[in-house]
């Protein structure tokens, strides 16, 4: 139990069949009380996120493309290549538009956009559509934040602060409100996090009795299978997600390790690697590469009278593979036929979209080094309009803007830089697995972007990370609210202490408000908002 675990009390034991009495009924308290806090703070986030959703009616930022990729695969099963004057004509009579028969390159896997396309589904090809499912899967993590926090920490308090701050964060509100990738990974990477979290509690209740920690077999683990499952998912969103498989897999190993070492085996490094290293592998990397491939299943199916997705047919009359190398791996250039030629496609497909996105370096306005993003040193303008006095309630002398600013909440996310430092003494010093297990994800989705320090990369990215930032801050504001057995003077100024952190970031969301929906505010106080030229 960490020092900021406020410890949930048991659930109490079943009374005799017959009339509930109050053991049970107390339990049953204890259990809505787990619920009813995680979905109030979902409620109040899903309000600012459905809010006025259809505006701006326009697209914004790489909306030009992932909503119109989702509609392609709603309609042909492949991204297919628009006419020239759909930017403009979209918006007014969307399905008046015939989509160009010629598949087109997309740098991105298509599970993403499917996922868009069920709101275009839904409701039409408009703003609401296209940004309906992000908006919602927003919420929902907010829901999921709360309850893993709950599990994590031992403490609803604490799960719940974790999910309010990730509530008011900017980033996350943007990135839920604008159709774009890395909101939808984010949705698959916490999931995968929480059904880890899930099947570490299960795997230690079965350890706790069991006679013998070095020979106990623990079978089939649907957890650790699903968390395989929604981290392929979150690779075939978008391939980063492959590096956060590698981190969450050496974390359940490192569980099943200590797992042993408690359960009492005398070798528990052996007892993991004979008995929980190779399910593990099958578990994590078997099911991700399944759903990754399956990702897929409309581009396999399009290829149907030499037409279909890009490259679809590349493979057809060929023995070999292409490239000469992947991932800087020397390749045999000899015949393959024993391949389906479909796979093979694929893989030269992969080639290409490896080479985009390693090489990208095309200059932008917007871009930035790794190195700043916790800092929120230059966050992404995805939508800029300067309205004129007289013109939508404008009033100001000076005229109005409106903008949407892909920014995290300042003060939560400086917050965050001191949180992760206390959890990295916590986890050095202290041994604290909870301290470990966020940084293990933080880690996993952070660290590999600094490998990129020439490509065009941007802040927006870190969206994916927003939760476990959240998780630090909670963890730490727990530190300062201070142990369950401290003196109640102890608590009173560690509550004041933690109250009016949160407070203060509430107070800063709220400032920044009108930059993360596009609300036309007078352009001094647009420009009293941009603290640091950066941000310009």
């Amino acid at each position: 139990m960490t020092q900021a675990a406020l410890t949930h009390p048991p659930a109490a034991p079943a009374p005799a069949p017959g009339r509930p009495g109050p053991l049970r009924r107390a339990a049953d308290r204890i259990e809505w009380s787990g619920w009813l806090g995680p979905i109030g703070v979902a409620l109040f986030a899903g309000l600012l996120r459905f809010w006025n959703l259809g505006y701006p009616n326009a697209f914004v930022f790489d909306e030009t493309y992932y909503p119109k990729d989702a509609w392609s695969l709603l309609q042909q099963g492949y991204e297919g290549t628009w006419p020239d004057h759909a930017n403009t004509d979209i918006l007014a009579v969307p399905q008046s538009i015939p989509l160009t028969p010629a598949s087109e390159f997309i740098a991105h896997p298509p599970l993403g956009k499917w996922v868009i396309a069920i709101g275009e589904q839904l409701f039409g090809l408009h703003p609401f559509g296209w940004r309906f499912m992000t908006a919602l899967l927003g919420t929902v993590t907010v829901l999921m934040l709360a309850r893993i926090g709950r599990r994590l920490f031992g403490s609803t308090l604490i799960g719940c602060t974790a999910a309010l701050l990730m509530a008011v964060d900017g980033l996350q509100l943007v990135m839920s409100r604008v159709s774009l990738l890395d909101g939808v990974q984010m949705f698959f990477v916490l999931a995968a996090f929480g059904s880890l979290l899930i099947d570490r509690d299960h795997a230690r209740a079965r350890l706790a009795v069991a006679e013998d920690g070095d020979t106990v077999t623990l079978g089939l683990r649907p957890w650790r299978i699903a968390a395989g499952v929604l981290v392929g998912a979150a690779a075939a969103v978008k391939w980063n997600g492959v590096m956060i498989l590698a981190a969450f897999g050496i974390l359940t190993v490192l569980w099943d390790q200590s797992g042993r070492r408690w359960a009492g085996a005398r070798r528990p490094w052996r007892s993991m690697l004979r008995r929980d290293a190779v399910p593990a592998f099958l578990a994590m990397v078997g099911s991700a590469v399944v759903v990754y491939v399956g990702a897929w299943s409309g581009w396999f199916a399009s290829g149907g009278n030499g037409g279909g997705g890009y490259d679809r047919h590349w493979a057809d009359g060929r023995a070999g593979l292409s490239p000469d190398s992947f991932l800087g791996i020397p390749l045999p250039q000899v015949s393959m036929s024993w391949v389906p030629a479909p796979l093979r496609s694929l893989w030269h497909y992969h080639s290409q979209m490896y080479d985009f996105n390693t090489g990208l370096s095309t200059p932008h306005t917007y871009q930035s080094n790794p190195f700043s993003w916790l800092v929120v040193g230059r966050p992404v303008s995805m939508y800029w309009e300067q309205v004129p006095i007289g013109q939508r309630g404008c009033t100001a002398p000076g005229g109005c803007a409106a903008q949407i600013l892909g920014l995290g909440t300042p003060l939560l996310w400086w917050t965050a830089c001191f949180a992760l430092v206390y959890l990295l003494w916590r986890w050095f010093f202290r041994r604290d697995w909870r301290s470990g297990a966020v940084l293990c994800a933080v880690a996993g989705i952070y660290l590999p972007w600094f490998q990129y320090q020439e490509r065009t990369i941007f802040s927006f990215y870190m969206v994916v990370l927003v939760p476990f930032l959240c998780l630090a801050v909670a963890q730490l504001l727990g530190a300062i609210l201070g142990p369950p057995g401290c003196t109640p003077r102890r608590r009173r100024i560690g509550a004041a202490a933690a109250g009016l952190i949160v407070l203060a970031i509430v107070g800063c969301f709220a400032f920044f408000y009108p930059l993360y929906t596009a609300e036309v505010i007078p352009l001094t106080s647009w420009q009293d908002r941009m603290w640091f030229t950066s941000w310009v």
